[in-house]
């Protein structure tokens, strides 16, 4: 069997998005490294790898911090990720994977 050579898109993602390369594309889409409407389907991975890098870079200018970045972007933050949010969740995730290990 061989690994998908494109991404399947964050509209198609598994949990509702709610993985490492939904929450790129999403710091992407705050930070306007990609249009709002871009769903990265059928990119591949040296593309979402790319991407990552500079989302990485932007992060850096606020220490990765939420609460330092501008009023402005995060304002921005907090809408793309609590949609995706109530996205997710009517999809079925309940993020009980991403912290069932800390027990």
């Amino acid at each position: 069997m061989s690994r998908q050579k494109t991404y399947v898109g964050i509209d198609n993602e598994v949990n509702g998005g709610m993985t490492s390369i939904g929450k790129v594309i999403r710091d992407a889409k705050v930070f306007g490294l990609i249009d709002d409407a871009e769903t990265c389907e059928g990119w591949n991975y040296a593309g979402i790898d790319g991407l990552l890098e500079k989302v990485n870079n932007e992060w850096d200018k606020y220490g990765c911090l939420v609460s330092h970045l501008p009023e402005d972007l995060f304002k921005r933050h907090q809408e793309i990720h609590n949609k995706a949010l109530e996205v997710a969740r009517a999809a079925g995730w309940s993020g009980e994977f991403e912290t069932d290990d800390e027990s």
